[in-house]
């Protein structure tokens, strides 16, 4: 992997900021967007406003932990949840996705993303307050574990509810504040410090989880109270990013001097959106994607702390090897994205995704096991579902306009949502059914699943990119191919 250096990837140089940032967009002061191309943001709001927008991805890492992923399915699992219950960890951030298009149509009508993601994001943090102190006062209260459980999932609920209503905004604010040639080092470089605040964090949590006095239910309480602390100062960075006003975000450029406004386009929109056969393909790929990971997926920790019966500490090492390995490889698959594109990766390495379940089959909690396969196999999975998030998020730019950005994210969230839920859903329900074979038949199917939603992604077409059919007719006539800009 070819060494790169940190800050300027993080940071980038003044030069290259002005080349790229006035190819994308332009902020009139103090951060108001105006039309494209009229006129150049600065320099010094752009460095701010990467810079706070990767503190602001640090302290959020710190927030997801705490709220999801192994210290709340240990939670749960402690507290006797079922299979479904497990699974509906999953299903229900997705299904509120569904929401997205509402919250996006909301977002448009205002007049700063950073006010309403505000809004949003600080009252989703804000109501796992609720769940805290009921885990904290449970010995004066006497909550029983079946009424913490499901309190779990009402706070899981309302507050992915509200964070629905901000998603699209916050994405279509960041696909504006990054410029278009830094889109893959910046998200790479970004998500690999997030991730390497889960290598940090989780172990910590994991250890203080175990080991608190009180037990491991209590000492899930005091991990959730630094969660929420971390979540909200990282919506305090976001008050040193530039600001953009979506009203003039989604401006259309005519000859005509009198400004469109919002509504008049969305009639035009509709249709765009409607005959836009590319992003209708993408999103085939994305839905049929997101069914076929989740309904394996969500069990994995499952198939750990219940059929192996392992203890919450080694999840958190393996969570910690895994997030250490994505945290090596972003950098390098950041890099890489902005050379040969995000549809090649995400297709190569999907095909390792998509048969990784299938290596789950036959582990067991020998020693071997434990301190090899285990291992090996969170190196491959944080190695390769890093590339697809990040891949698909920067495809996902990339194929969207930049008028109405947020809508079309929004649209794609809620199928990748909605599918995701039913995945997630069907999962529970075939794990829990021993008629079906259970954990180990459930991951076999979802191989076959997995593999199948790849087929659409070979005709999605990606900006300044050869097409994949065409990709191919080179190889079979063996043409190089330039992995750059110009050629492809």
């Amino acid at each position: 992997m070819h060494s790169v250096d940190l800050k300027t990837a993080i940071f980038p140089r003044s030069e290259q900021l002005s080349q790229d940032a006035a190819s994308d967009f332009v902020v009139d002061s103090p951060g108001i967007l105006i039309e494209p191309q009229k006129q150049r943001v600065s320099k010094s709001e752009i460095r701010t406003s990467l810079k706070a927008s990767t503190a602001d991805g640090i302290f959020a890492a710190m927030f997801t932990v705490t709220t999801s992923g192994i210290l709340l399915s240990n939670f749960l699992v402690e507290l006797d949840a079922s299979p479904v219950e497990i699974g509906m960890l999953a299903s229900i951030p997705m299904i509120v996705n569904l929401l997205q298009p509402l919250g996006a149509y909301f977002s448009e009508r205002m007049t700063s993303r950073h006010s309403y993601c505000l809004w949003t994001h600080g009252a989703a943090r804000l109501l796992w307050l609720i769940l805290a102190i009921a885990i904290l006062t449970t010995d004066w209260i006497n909550w029983s574990n079946r009424q913490l459980v499901l309190l779990t999932l009402v706070i899981i609920l309302a507050s992915h509810f509200v964070t629905a209503l901000g998603s699209a905004s916050w994405l279509s604010w960041m696909a504006i504040i990054v410029p278009r040639r830094l889109r893959g080092r910046y998200f790479g470089i970004r998500n690999s410090v997030s991730s390497l605040t889960n290598l940090l964090f989780v172990p910590i949590a994991g250890v203080l989880v175990s080991l608190f006095p009180g037990g491991t239910i209590q000492g899930y309480g005091v991990v959730l109270i630094l969660g929420i602390l971390a979540g909200l100062a990282s919506l305090a960075c976001q008050f040193l990013k530039v600001d953009v006003n979506p009203q003039q975000q989604n401006v259309t450029p005519t000859n005509n001097p009198v400004v469109h406004s919002y509504e008049a386009q969305r009639p035009q929109l509709q249709a765009s959106i409607c005959k836009d056969t590319n992003f209708l393909m993408y999103l085939l790929y994305f839905g049929l994607w997101t069914f076929a990971f989740n309904l394996s997926t969500p069990f994995f920790n499952l198939y750990m702390l219940d059929t192996l019966d392992l203890d919450v500490s080694l999840l958190t090492l393996y969570g910690s090897i895994q997030a250490g390995t994505g945290m090596l490889m972003l950098i390098w698959w950041g890099r890489l994205a902005d050379k040969i594109g995000n549809r090649m990766i995400l297709f190569l390495t999907g095909i390792l995704v998509a048969i990784t379940p299938i290596l789950w089959v036959g582990i067991s909690n020998q020693s071997l096991d434990i301190w090899l396969w285990l291992p090996l196999l969170h190196i491959l999975i944080g190695g390769t579902i890093t590339a697809i998030e990040l891949c698909t998020n920067n495809m996902q730019i990339a194929i969207a306009p930049i008028p109405n950005q947020s809508v079309y994210f929004a649209i794609a969230a809620a199928v990748a949502g909605g599918t995701g839920a039913l995945g997630a859903t069907i999962g529970g329900l075939l794990a829990e059914n021993p008629a079906y074979g259970g954990l180990v038949s459930l991951f076999i199917i979802s191989v076959g699943f997995r593999l199948i939603a790849l087929v659409p992604l070979i005709f999605v077409q990606e900006a300044s990119r050869q097409s994949f059919s065409r990709m191919l007719q080179n190889l079979a006539q063996r043409k190089p191919t330039a992995f750059n800009e110009n050629t492809m």
